[in-house]
């Protein structure tokens, strides 16, 4: 592997100290990967525009931070979602009194860690709302796997928001016009090979020369179909005519286009798709007003492109045509750099966190159950680390088992600064996972242990209050995540293991006879992931692939769930 990096843990920081070094319209957020506009502190009448995603889809997102577009952009290591905790930094900074509109890309990640954001954010005080964008046709709208993916069509749905706050449109109506636009583009692409992740080293798939894969992400994975190579303007017409079918272009529509690279496609061959794609579109009958063609939001250094467009009417192409001034969207060349000492801005005080407030009682005593239960879940999941490694790395991306491990250590080492109730307990394990573990997994349990915290604030602490918080944190799961039962995710444990407990108690079953009878059934329905085609998180986009292997999410959830059990059995 080549790569003009230093070191490979220090390239998101690096690279956007030199994005703001290059641009004296930018800084960044002190302590976090964190890009804003200078004047954010001067725009308190105007909403706040902010996206971000993982590294590596450069010039996407820092590069569509300025006048006209976002606010600011919050920056994961590549191709990993940014934490909720940056993301809510990020919100903290910019979130004045008109609002702030968060534009998430649907991947599970980026919804769970943005969406956990809002909710923490809105606790404070700050108007916060989100659109998802899912432009990608190569998958069903309707269909086994997690949704739609967000690509290259995202940086329409910035250009339109960003100009309609702008203007001074209200919270309200910045949101719906970036819905109108995320729920009108269109985007596919082709590769014609794959990208190398700095931290891996190598390509994340093989082609053979004659080959090209059809309808892939942005992440490396290879895509829905994989194809023999052919010319510039049989990919350009197999582009449009899937992304304009999708949208059901009809006689005389409308519409812009964006030919993107996904990264080292030289100008020249993008062109010749442009040109072919124009025409394409053009011997649909649609009425191009618009067209882009360049690098707007890739997958590192993969070779390649994709093709977006939009249906427009007169506003939304006003909006388009709105002045921008960023480094990124097409525009007048600048070359003046920012003073050095200049580069970086103080972040906000930050207020008491919601999720962990002081609790009633003092600190957890040593004798607590649910000191017990906490550490004897650590425990277990710590020792279930290489197993759960192991199966994730089968369905997944590998990073489950050592997430968990390193939550499990850091609940272990903050224990002692818990409040002694149960739910201040619980609040203070949510703050701790969410700093602890990224990607999916920080934000999941978070959410699981805030709803159930929310329950035990209001209930006693008995067998009931146990089973109505454990469900009210399924439910939780479920809304911000956008699972259910059945879609192969970590709710196929959790849901029978609430809901059995619950019926066994209402049966009038013993205690320990409801709890195991509950355990059973977490087990059975981690059993039967084995036969799912996951719907949701990344072993959707394996299909029938993942079959075979238990949702390594569920799994989890038995191994500490037993483990709990058993403490206090």
């Amino acid at each position: 592997m080549k790569k003009l990096i230093n070191q490979v843990g220090d390239l998101v920081p690096e690279m956007l100290q030199g994005l703001v070094a290059a641009d004296p319209g930018l800084v960044l957020l002190a302590g976090q990967t964190v890009v804003l506009r200078r004047d954010h502190a001067e725009l308190g009448g105007r909403v706040a525009l902010v996206s971000g995603g993982g590294a590596g889809h450069e010039p996407a997102h820092g590069g569509y931070v300025g006048e006209g577009m976002l606010t600011g952009a919050v920056v994961g290591d590549v191709f990993t979602s940014p934490s909720t905790d940056a993301v809510l930094a990020a919100v903290r900074a910019v979130g004045q009194e008109a609002g702030v509109l968060l534009v998430v890309k649907n991947y599970t990640g980026d919804r769970l860690n943005f969406g956990l954001a809002a909710e923490i954010a809105r606790t404070e005080g700050i108007d916060v709302e989100m659109v998802v964008v899912g432009d990608d046709v190569a998958l069903a709208a309707e269909g086994e796997h997690a949704g739609r993916r967000g690509i290259a069509g995202t940086v329409l749905v910035h250009k339109v928001a960003g100009a309609a706050a702008a203007r001074g449109d209200d919270l309200a109506g910045v949101r719906a016009l970036a819905q109108r636009a995320a729920e009108g583009v269109r985007s596919m692409g082709v590769s014609l090979g794959a990208c190398t992740v700095p931290a891996v080293g190598r390509p994340g798939f093989e082609l053979g020369e004659d080959e090209v894969e059809w309808g892939l992400g942005i992440h490396g994975e290879a895509g829905v179909e994989r194809g023999a190579l052919v010319t510039a303007d049989e990919v350009a017409d197999r582009l449009v005519g899937a992304v304009a079918d999708d949208a059901g272009l009809a006689d005389g529509a409308r519409v812009v286009l964006l030919v993107n690279d996904l990264g080292t496609t030289p100008p020249s061959e993008l062109d010749v798709v442009a040109r072919g794609a124009l025409r394409a579109l053009r011997g649909r009958g649609a009425v191009v007003e618009r067209a882009w063609v360049g690098r707007f939001l890739t997958a590192l250094d993969m070779p390649g492109c994709s093709v977006s467009v939009l249906p427009v009417d007169d506003e939304l192409l006003a909006l388009l045509d709105a002045p921008t001034r960023t480094s990124a969207w097409p525009a007048e060349h600048r070359g003046r750099v920012a003073p050095q000492e200049a580069s970086e801005v103080a972040a906000p005080s930050v207020p008491d966190d919601p999720s962990a407030p002081a609790g009633r009682g003092g600190r957890l005593a040593a004798d607590s159950p649910v000191r017990r239960g906490l550490l004897a879940a650590c425990a277990a999941l710590r020792e279930a680390e290489p197993e759960l490694t192991r199966m994730d790395s089968e369905v997944g991306d590998g990073d489950l088992g050592t997430g968990l491990d390193r939550g499990a250590r850091a609940v272990e080492a903050e224990l002692d600064d818990y409040p002694a109730d149960p739910a201040g307990a619980l609040r203070g394990a949510a703050a701790t996972l969410r700093r602890a573990i990224g990607g999916t997994s920080g934000p999941l349990y978070s959410i699981l242990l805030l709803r159930a915290a929310a329950v035990l604030d209001d209930a006693d602490a008995g067998a009931v209050g146990w089973v109505e918080a454990l469900a009210a944190g399924a439910e939780g799961i479920g809304e911000v995540g956008g699972a259910s039962l059945g879609d192969r995710t970590m709710l196929d444990a959790l849901v029978p293991l609430a809901r059995t407990w619950r019926e066994r108690l209402d049966a009038g079953d013993a205690s320990g006879d409801a709890v195991a009878r509950a355990l059973a059934a977490a087990r059975e329905g981690t059993a039967g992931t084995a036969d799912h085609v996951a719907k949701v998180g990344r072993s959707s986009y394996l299909g029938e692939r993942a079959k075979g292997t238990p949702d390594p999410g569920a799994h989890a959830v038995v191994v500490w769930a037993e483990a709990v059990a058993t403490e206090l059995g």
